[in-house]
């Protein structure tokens, strides 16, 4: 296969900062469509980056160090996203080839062209909904294909990183990122819109990007649940407490999951919270739309596998239960430490705030957030804010979020522990039997090998406290 961008067939693309979830999902999935693919990345070689390196390579990817070697005379396009410097490397060995640089979405919005595409957005929820969206329509026999920001459990076990999948069908699922603004370069087939907040963007900025792209759509969803979305024009809704154009009769939540009952059927999701509910809701009303019927969809939602590092449990031998998740943004922490009070009474937070630009943009919210949201007995663990590089302006830190909650005035326990040893040792010497401790971050591929020093801390011996 070629790939074809403004007019210029395309069979060869080097991505720089591969190992990124979304680099890696277009770089594979362009892979298995013999479109010849390197690329490079600053982690090349580190512990955390191995096992996506491997399935790279795998499927066919070139990986170099991020030092212009990679740029060579089969080069036809260098794909970069948001995060990469102007300086580089490999975009200065491009610019004495005179190599076109394309950003990751240009690439992506070729991609979407070619398909009947559904594109998920919102602040919240895109990675799993994705997800759900494309195992529900593969259990219907849709046989659909996956660009998504996160791996799926599902695929992981078939020994794929998971955020990638290419189907037989012309349908693909994809996540439509506001992060950049670049969602508004795709014209779907079906759009949906599930929440909106503030995260990256003002929330006027991000509410006229969901507008072009719902214009852009040939159908369109949002949750009726979500009053910032009430303006957007779309087909349809969907909710679970107002009327909406897909609504369950009901639905109960469970220490397990939740079940939705919709016209004397009940689908059991094994994922924990209301916001999982939310989300199961909207996949089965795109699903719907795509022709599956609910005997199929019944089961497709009894057996989904989540989602990794979204509320990936981990229950210890000694009674404690460990939760890894993505959460980086006030309204998905708010959802991941909700779900977490149906495991425990007493939760043991920890979180890494993601970039020191989104820490600042956020910095009011974090404080009305985690003063509102913790309480007596709960303990706040604030990791150094995660730095992947460039030139971000260092004028914040976790200690300043710490200071803005007042100090010992709160009910709850914050500390802000430099290394993570200490912050492993923390915990293993404040938790007990029955606690919840919640990992929360983004970005940093180096967190689930974190969350597994905290679970060996804990199974290391007895840990009757």
């Amino acid at each position: 296969m070629s790939l074809s961008i403004d007019g210029h067939t395309i069979t060869s693309v080097h991505f720089v900062g591969i190992l990124g979830s979304g680099m890696s999902a277009i770089a594979q999935f362009l892979a298995w469509q013999n479109i010849a693919v390197s690329g490079s990345d600053r982690s090349l070689g580190k512990p955390e980056t191995l096992h996506t390196a491997t399935l790279l390579r795998n499927a066919g990817c070139r990986l170099f160090h991020q030092d212009g070697t990679g740029i060579s005379d089969t080069t036809e396009v260098l794909c970069v996203s948001t995060a990469i410097e102007s300086d580089n490397p490999d975009i200065a060995a491009a610019s004495k080839r005179s190599l076109p640089v394309l950003h990751r979405s240009d690439i992506l919005a070729a991609i979407v062209k070619t398909h009947r595409t559904i594109a998920v957005a919102g602040t919240s929820g895109k990675s799993t909904v994705t997800a759900m969206i494309f195992e529900f329509l593969t259990a219907c026999g849709k046989s659909p294909s996956l660009i998504s920001g996160a791996g799926l459990k599902r695929l992981e076990r078939q020994d794929l990183i998971g955020n990638a999948f290419h189907g037989t069908s012309d349908i693909l699922v994809i996540e439509a990122d506001e992060s950049d603004g670049t969602l508004v370069k795709y014209h779907p087939d079906l759009s949906v819109f599930l929440n909106l907040s503030k995260d990256h963007k003002p929330v006027s900025e991000v509410k006229e990007l969901f507008r072009r792209l719902a214009e852009q759509s040939a159908w369109s969803l949002r949750n009726a649940d979500d009053p910032p979305l009430d303006d957007l024009t779309t087909r349809q809704t969907f909710a679970l407490n107002v009327s909406g154009d897909w609504r369950p009769d009901s639905y109960t939540l469970r220490a397990d999951g939740g079940t939705l009952v919709k016209d004397e059927t009940s689908y059991f999701l094994p994922c924990i919270g209301q916001h999982n509910l939310s989300n199961c809701a909207a996949a089965l009303a795109v699903a719907e739309h795509y022709g599956c019927t609910p005997e199929q969809l019944q089961q497709a939602t009894g057996t989904f596998e989540g989602v990794a590092r979204r509320f990936a449990i981990t229950r210890t031998g000694t009674g404690i239960t460990v939760v890894d998740d993505f959460a980086h943004n006030p309204e998905k922490i708010r959802s991941a430490v909700t779900a977490a009070r149906s495991i425990s009474s007493r939760i043991i937070a920890v979180y890494q705030p993601h970039g020191f630009g989104p820490t600042r943009f956020l910095r009011d919210e974090y404080r009305n957030l985690f003063g509102s949201l913790f309480k007596e007995n709960d303990v706040l663990i604030l990791l150094p804010i995660y730095y992947a590089g460039g030139t971000a302006v260092k004028d914040i830190s976790s200690a300043d979020l710490k200071n803005d909650l007042g100090g010992s005035i709160t009910p709850f326990t914050v500390h802000t522990p430099e290394r993570r040893d200490d912050a492993v040792e923390l915990i293993y010497g404040t938790v007990a039997s029955g606690d919840c401790v919640l990992v929360m971050g983004a970005r940093d591929p180096s967190l689930p090998l974190f969350v597994k020093e905290i679970v060996n801390r804990l199974d290391r011996d007895d840990h009757n406290r």
